[in-house]
């Protein structure tokens, strides 16, 4: 299928329906892990210290776009929070379940209000489309 020539093919975006759908599966993701946290019975100082870390991976960038890129993105995919609920469960210790949940919880705020993982052309170049000054780019 041939590409149009306004079409950025080094970022590309989901779009329409698809979209709408990735954000309304962000606002799930969003809702469990604040339900799941609220019965966990951890400090809510706890939430409110760590919802934002997974941001911290924005300091990447200082490293260039291709890192900073690759970073982020693996701070702000489910499979961190999964692999440490899971070691938790497993190991049978108490603080890795509710750290998960927190930083599920991030990943889906992020999702539902349209912030993807980033592409390497920029970090304002995601997978849900173009944030910030990109999206002014033609």
């Amino acid at each position: 299928m041939p590409i149009a020539a306004n079409e950025d093919v080094q970022a590309p975006a989901v779009a329409g329906q698809p979209r709408m759908i990735l954000q309304i599966e962000g606002a799930a993701l969003l809702l469990i892990a604040l339900v799941l946290f609220a019965g966990s019975k951890t400090s809510w100082w706890l939430f409110a210290a760590l919802i934002l870390a997974p941001d911290l991976s924005f300091l990447a960038y200082l490293g260039g776009p291709r890192i900073g890129a690759a970073v982020y993105n693996a701070f702000h995919t489910t499979a961190g929070p999964i692999v440490i609920a899971l070691s938790d469960l497993a190991l049978g210790t108490t603080l890795g379940v509710p750290v998960a949940l927190i930083w599920s919880a991030h990943i889906g705020a992020d999702r539902m209000l349209g912030y993807g993982l980033k592409y390497e052309r920029g970090f304002g170049f995601t997978h849900l489309g173009r944030k910030g000054a990109a999206a002014k780019e033609t």
